[in-house]
């Protein structure tokens, strides 16, 4: 693979809820061009068994990889709860950076009462990554985590408001309250696009963590130290890729984002052997 520092960066999630991450990059490192890859036909992955998400995410990091990538940032928490070690092991000679290291240490430098909520998908509270990472670094740490299978889906369409959403993340937020964390992870990259609700509902007694801002800080430092950085010599391009529907993801990510989004394309994936 023969990259340099106007390669692209490689992003990929189940669905929108990646754009959060893009968000941050958009802000943080303007002048990368990047790749973000939506499986859209496959959403959500939260509910999904861990060696259908492994397959997918192999085929998408395979898609990456030949769009000569320079680093792939691992946008989804249930995918790097799951598959984050497959893919280092299997695509070596790529920089992976993914999102539960980041959001757990900013939860960690944040909590004054050692207790952590976590919001997350199914899949990623069943793979207890985010507890077993927490607890690793400070056995004090009380984690309470709940599985939130109905965001997703409101994301998805571009519904970050609205009495229904609310209810139900009253129905989610009501656990970690209870237990009185001080700090709440939100363990899914769709969930940032409702943090002003949840500040709203919990009256901003929450230190929230969107572990994006903390990803795209530590994927600079690592392109950094690899002199990977972009020149910025260049114009930064940005292309979207999606399983699924394109018009639909088009629509909701300009929604999300705040701006139309440009080179929207079909994807068609191979299958990476497994």
């Amino acid at each position: 693979m023969d990259t340099n520092r106007s390669s692209p960066i490689g992003v990929f999630d189940s669905g929108v809820g990646g754009l959060s991450v893009v968000r941050e990059m958009l802000q943080q490192m303007p002048a990368e061009s990047f790749v973000y890859f939506a499986d859209t036909a496959h959403v959500p992955y939260g509910s999904k068994e861990p060696e259908e998400i492994r397959a997918f995410a192999s085929d998408i990091v395979l898609f990456l990889r030949d769009q000569n990538c320079k680093m792939i940032i691992i946008a989804c928490n249930t995918t790097n709860s799951l598959a984050y070690q497959l893919l280092v092991e299997k695509f070596n000679t790529i920089p992976f950076v993914g999102v539960i290291d980041a959001g757990v240490d900013n939860a960690l430098e944040i909590t004054r009462n050692k207790r952590i909520g976590l919001l997350a998908t199914v899949a990623t509270v069943k793979s207890k990554a985010y507890q077993h990472k927490l607890l690793a670094k400070d056995p004090d740490i009380r984690c309470f985590s709940v599985e939130c299978p109905r965001f997703v889906p409101f994301v998805e369409n571009g519904i970050v408001a609205g009495e229904e959403l609310a209810q139900t993340a009253r129905e989610y937020l009501g656990p970690i309250i209870r237990e009185k964390a001080d700090t709440l992870i939100l363990g899914c990259t769709h969930y940032p696009f409702l943090i002003p609700m949840i500040k709203s509902l919990t009256r901003s007694k929450l230190n929230i963590v969107d572990p994006a801002q903390e990803t795209v800080r530590r994927a600079i430092a690592l392109l950094k130290a690899k002199g990977l950085d972009s020149s910025e010599e260049t114009e930064p391009v940005q292309k979207y890729f999606v399983s699924g529907n394109v018009e639909d993801f088009a629509e909701t990510g300009s929604k999300l984002l705040g701006h139309k989004l440009q080179n929207v394309e079909k994807a068609f994936l191979k299958r990476c052997i497994r």
